[in-house]
């Protein structure tokens, strides 16, 4: 059977819609809570974003190239990863981004780091890649719908601190999982077993450590340059093959 557009890509428009509406639901609070409980639900949303993003590194653990562990890759990745976002710009390039639709739109305020905030929180993690990939095959959008859900709800807080910036993050939601809902047809082929797959796994876990670091920059307890750390995400898997290779 084949799928038509809107079947590939439901659960995107359905998560990007939850993340418009969570942004001016939660604009309609700005306004109407003090600084005090705007800053207690950035905090309370900033736990939980660690509390997930602690969950998805334990996927590292599970992760085993050969005789190489999956934490030693991670860590490879990251500081590789780091390095080439670094040289590359990229917290600087996602941030002019930000500030180029803050002009354009008149943004004000925390435009920009309710965007860039956003825009990876809502895009690292294994349900937007499996989501995606099960959408793009299948039609089926459930994975995807529950990610709106639990994203639609950190809009709604993110937002009433941090301003419609957030709301903007959907146009990286939309590029990011509606190019793999389209791309599923190749991807399932190097993937037959998405869930299990060390690759995954390891993307999963580096991803995990980049939430957790975006979880402390909301916490304003450091401030990790996330962004920085996306090449990694390419380079976890490529080491796992090298590791495999080698071994």
């Amino acid at each position: 059977m084949t799928l038509d557009l809107w079947a590939r890509t439901s659960g995107t428009w359905i998560n990007v819609a939850a993340v418009v509406f969570g942004t001016a639901f939660g604009l309609l609070l700005q306004g109407r809570l003090p600084l005090r409980m705007q800053r207690t639900i950035t905090q309370g949303v900033a736990l939980v974003v660690l509390f997930i993003g602690l969950q998805m590194a334990g996927s590292l653990l599970k992760a085993q190239a050969g005789q190489v562990d999956g934490v030693v890759l991670g860590l490879l990745a990251l500081v590789l990863g780091g390095l080439l976002g670094e040289w590359a710009q990229l917290e600087s390039a996602l941030q002019s981004v930000g500030d180029w639709l803050k002009v354009q739109f008149k943004g004000s305020g925390s435009f920009t780091e309710g965007f860039v905030a956003a825009s990876l929180l809502f895009c690292v993690g294994p349900m937007a890649l499996l989501g995606s990939l099960n959408n793009g095959l299948t039609g089926d959008s459930r994975i995807l719908v529950l990610k709106s859900t639990m994203d639609g709800l950190a809009a709604i807080a993110l937002s009433s601190s941090l301003g419609v910036g957030v709301g903007f993050s959907g146009l990286a939601l939309l590029l990011y999982q509606g190019s793999l809902s389209l791309a599923a047809g190749l991807l399932a082929q190097a993937l037959p077993d998405p869930v299990n797959d060390p690759r995954v796994l390891l993307v999963t876990g580096v991803g995990g450590l980049m939430i957790v670091g975006l979880g402390f920059n909301m916490l304003e307890a450091a401030q990790v340059r996330v962004a920085s750390f996306l090449p990694a995400l390419v380079l976890a898997p490529i080491f796992y093959g090298l590791a495999v290779w080698l071994t």
